[in-house]
């Protein structure tokens, strides 16, 4: 990438994070110290700049370690969501992802549609496949609305950390070794949703009533 184009993207990264997408591009501009005309040359459109935001921002840091990680037949689904999202909320949640991803549900969703598609198809469910293993369940049916409703208050509540610390400006735990949240918390919030998991839906279908069997034909005499 040229090193003007790259000064104009990271220079977008940071102002669509401090001012949101409808900031003009003019102001972009100006901010970065190029001009209006420049920054048309190497994105002729704003919505060609969002997407390439959207690339370096949202896409490109999805790991497909993550997805090796989670698809480990030998190692169990507490270890591997934990250590999913260990890296996760690293790795991925960090200030430009959580203010950008936020200013996008506020406005037109271009960012958000494609980054929760991207969720749905590579994330999600291998959550639920691994949270359904955790229960010894094997099935491959689509998952149910409370399977996903749980699922999402995992989810959220990881997202919830950085948002915390970016858009409420409040501490999280991980403020005095800010480069990594803590592991054990981590564990804590997948342990009770796995436990969460098995206690709901075992006791589901241990209340479900038996299929009553057919009456039998009588015989005739």
């Amino acid at each position: 990438m040229a090193e003007r184009e790259r000064q104009i993207l990271d220079g977008a990264i940071q102002f669509f994070a401090d001012k949101g997408l409808d900031g003009q591009l003019r102001d972009l501009a100006s901010s970065i110290g190029v001009t209006h005309a420049l920054l048309y040359h190497y994105f002729p459109t704003k919505q060609a700049l969002i997407d390439r935001v959207y690339l370096e921002v949202f896409e490109g840091r999805w790991q497909p370690e993550w997805e090796t990680l989670l698809d480990d037949p030998e190692r169990s689904p507490e270890d591997k969501l934990t250590a999913f999202y260990a890296e996760y909320v690293d790795a991925a949640l960090t200030r430009e992802f959580v203010r950008i991803l936020v200013f996008s549900g506020l406005t037109d969703h271009t960012i958000t549609d494609r980054f929760f598609s991207l969720l749905r198809q590579r994330l999600f469910t291998r959550l639920i496949r691994e949270t359904r293993r955790y229960r010894g369940v094997s099935s491959r049916a689509r998952p149910s609305e409370r399977e996903t409703e749980l699922l999402m208050g995992l989810h959220g509540g990881f997202f919830y950390i950085p948002m915390r610390r970016w858009i409420y400006a409040q501490g999280v735990a991980s403020d005095a070794a800010p480069e990594r949240f803590n592991e054990s918390l981590v564990r804590d919030r997948v342990r009770g949703y796995l436990l969460a998991s098995r206690a709901l839906f075992d006791t589901d279908a241990q209340t479900q009533p038996a299929t009553q069997a057919a009456p039998r034909a009588r015989k005739r005499a």
